[in-house]
């Protein structure tokens, strides 16, 4: 008997992620840094297990070293299977044709193989930038029982910002009539989430079709989805209710960061009823100086704490001596903020040295932006860094 999965999840992990400037300089945007211990692909990752979905295609395609590294063979996440399990999908040359990814489409259809080999009764279609907890096992009984050959995850937003978004037009019973990518007047404010449950033979048949079409962007929301809307497949909502950012932007990943904090924070990452699983590095347990001061922050282990420390995310191995004051902010791993400095609403990337009695950003009320300082770079001593500003170099001051 041929061994198979009933459902095969494809996470497209593949982006540049251009809107975050410096943090996704030399990284995938699915590899940066998030609350404290984790990075954003350890959120579809663990959402995958967590739903009983095994077999998971994470496909890489701009600066995918360090996100196949973390991945490994995915252990973490209870993804070591010897059927199944995680496999990194990277762009290759094929005897036809095919090469580097052109869209989110063609990611998905010159992988096919990967998926046929399962005899997948369904795909599950994720992307790995987003914040989240689902349990997409719902969402599937969901899709089985309408009997659709799509079933769109989708969220309610401020009809205002819903033309940053795919926007999907129901019927009464949830089924979708029109799908309209980012309108300018949106009709509705039912946001796509970008997660899609497609019938496999459906998928498999229309994914062809849009290769052998050279006007094609090779795009889901403006290529794939439009066309079987046309060709009259039965397409069906799933309404979401719970917590999810896109965090495609600094100020989203700051504001998500900031959604962990305070006695009952908007997302609580530490639930053990859907644990997020992550790589953790090997650190000592942190340590907080008697004249500390910490409040109302997430801390990881390694950290070193002896300045203060207000409404902040802090990674592994952080530290923060005597003097230095760290506000609003988030500061990822091996980041050292030295005696004087002032960190505030700042994204802080790896290894970065903020020297003695330097200054970075401004406080909140300012309303400048958030300064973001790339990885491994050095501010100088006494330098100030505006609030908005990206230093992607070692910063000197003007």
């Amino acid at each position: 008997m041929l061994r198979k999965k009933e459902c095969v999840a494809m996470l497209l992990a593949g982006g540049q992620g251009s809107r975050l400037y410096a943090l996704t300089t030399h990284i995938a945007k699915p590899a940066v840094a998030f609350g404290a211990k984790y990075r954003i692909i350890d959120f579809p990752l663990s959402n995958c297990i967590n739903s009983g979905i095994d077999t998971v295609g994470v496909l890489t395609q701009y600066e995918p070293l360090e996100l196949n590294e973390y991945i490994g063979n995915g252990q973490p996440w209870d993804l070591d299977r010897a059927f199944g399990g995680v496999h990194i999908l990277s762009p290759y040359q094929a005897k036809k044709k095919q090469s580097w990814f052109e869209g989110t489409a063609n990611a998905i259809f010159q992988n096919m193989h990967f998926m046929k080999k399962y005899n997948p009764d369904y795909i599950l279609i994720l992307s790995g930038d987003h914040i989240y907890k689902m349990d997409y096992s719902e969402m599937l009984r969901a899709h089985k029982a309408s009997g659709a050959d799509c079933t769109i995850a989708a969220i309610e937003v401020p009809l205002k910002e819903a033309s940053r978004f795919g926007v999907l037009n129901t019927n009464p019973d949830g089924s979708i009539y029109e799908f309209e990518e980012k309108p300018k007047v949106p009709k509705s404010n039912l946001a796509s989430m970008g997660i899609y449950i497609f019938t496999a033979e459906k998928l498999f048949a229309y994914l062809e079709k849009d290769d052998e079409n050279p006007d094609s962007t090779k795009d889901f929301g403006k290529d794939i989805l439009p066309a079987m809307l046309a060709g009259g497949e039965k397409m069906m909502s799933y309404r979401f209710k719970g917590y999810w950012k896109d965090v495609g932007t600094i100020s989203s990943l700051w504001e998500s960061n900031m959604d962990l904090l305070g006695d009952t924070p908007a997302f609580d990452v530490g639930n053990p009823d859907w644990k997020i699983h992550s790589r953790n590095p090997l650190a000592p347990p942190e340590y907080i100086g008697a004249k500390a001061v910490v409040e109302n922050s997430m801390v990881a282990l390694g950290c070193e704490i002896d300045g203060r420390v207000e409404h902040s995310v802090l990674a592994s191995n952080v530290v923060v001596e005597e003097g230095a004051t760290v506000r609003d902010s988030v500061l990822m791993a091996g980041t050292v903020v030295k005696k004087g400095a002032v960190v505030e609403y700042s994204i802080v990337d790896e290894n970065v040295v903020i020297s003695e009695n330097a200054r970075v950003g401004t406080p909140k009320s300012a309303d400048a932006g958030i300064a973001v300082l790339g990885r491994g770079i050095t501010v100088a001593e006494g330098a100030a860094v505006a609030g908005g500003s990206i230093i992607d170099k070692d910063y000197k001051g003007e």
